[in-house]
C-alpha cells in the first residue's frame, strides 16, 4: 500500500507509463529536466489501463499519464507543454514569432507523426488479417511524415532552431523506430538529418536514463488472448 506523505511535504510526480514511445518521450523529459518523480508501470498487455482508478486520471485509458499534486495531465504532447511550461525548460522564447512554430510542430506530432507511426505498426505487425490497402496507406503517411521531419533538419540543428526543446523530445519519441516503424533497417538511409537527431538525443545521459525505465519492471511480452482483448477491444 502507498503511504501517502506528510501533509506539509509536497507529493511526489507520479509519471504513469508503458515502454511505448509516447512515454518515454515523458521519461526524457523528467530526466532532462531533473525532476523527481515516482514511475509507475501499466502494463496494457495485461489490461490495467482499464482499471478505473487509472481511468479517474485518463479517461482515455492511454500511457502517458502524470499526476503533479492536484493536477492530472494526460497525452504525451500535453504532458511535455505543460511540464515546459510549468518548469520554463527546454522552451523557446515566450513570443508569439517562437510560439507558433512550438504549437505547430507539437501538434504536427500528435496529430501526424506518431498516429501514423502507430497505425503502420498496428497493421503491419498485429491487425488479425492482412489489408493491402491499409498497410500501404499507414506505410507511406509515416515515411512521408518522417520525411517532412528530416526536411526540417536538414537547415537547423534541431527542430526549432539552435536550442534542444520538448519538440524534439516529441520527435525523438518516435522517429528512433524508425526501420521498426517501416519495416526496413535500411530506413535511415533516407532520412540522414532525422538520424542525426536521433542519434544526439539517445547518446545523452537523460535519454539513457529514461530507456533504463525498462530494466525497473517486467512489462508482459506475449501477445496472447489475453493482450488483444486488452489493446484492441474492437476485436
Amino acid at each position: 500500500m502507498r503511504i501517502p506523505p506528510p501533509a506539509s511535504a509536497p507529493a511526489m510526480l507520479r509519471f504513469y507509463y508503458s515502454l511505448a514511445p509516447n512515454p518515454m518521450k515523458v521519461a526524457l523529459f523528467l530526466e532532462e529536466a531533473g525532476l523527481a518523480y515516482e514511475a509507475i508501470p501499466v502494463d496494457t498487455r495485461k489490461g490495467e489501463q482499464h482499471a478505473p482508478a487509472f481511468r479517474a486520471i485518463n479517461p482515455n485509458g492511454k500511457v502517458p499519464a502524470i499526476v503533479d499534486g492536484d493536477v492530472a495531465v494526460f497525452d504525451s504532447g500535453a504532458i511535455l507543454l505543460y511540464l515546459g511550461e510549468k518548469t520554463g525548460k527546454f522552451m523557446p522564447p515566450a513570443t508569439p514569432a517562437a510560439r507558433a512554430p512550438l504549437l505547430s510542430w507539437m501538434f504536427f506530432v500528435a496529430s501526424g507523426l506518431g498516429p501514423f507511426c502507430g497505425q503502420a505498426v498496428h497493421f503491419e505487425k498485429y491487425a488479425p488479417e492482412k489489408l493491402p490497402y491499409a498497410q500501404k496507406r499507414y506505410l507511406f503517411e509515416a515515411r512521408r511524415h518522417l520525411s517532412i521531419v528530416d526536411a526540417r533538419l536538414a537547415s537547423r540543428r534541431h527542430m526549432l532552431g539552435d536550442d534542444y526543446t520538448i519538440v524534439d523530445m516529441n520527435v525523438w519519441g518516435w522517429a528512433r523506430l524508425a526501420p521498426f516503424v517501416l519495416g526496413d533497417e535500411g530506413a535511415w538511409t533516407s532520412f540522414p538529418n532525422l538520424k542525426r537527431l536521433v542519434d544526439e538525443i539517445t547518446a545523452r545521459p537523460a535519454a539513457q536514463r529514461a530507456l533504463a525505465l525498462k530494466e525497473r519492471h517486467a512489462f508482459k511480452t506475449e501477445m496472447d488472448d489475453e493482450a488483444r482483448r486488452a489493446m484492441f477491444q474492437h476485436l
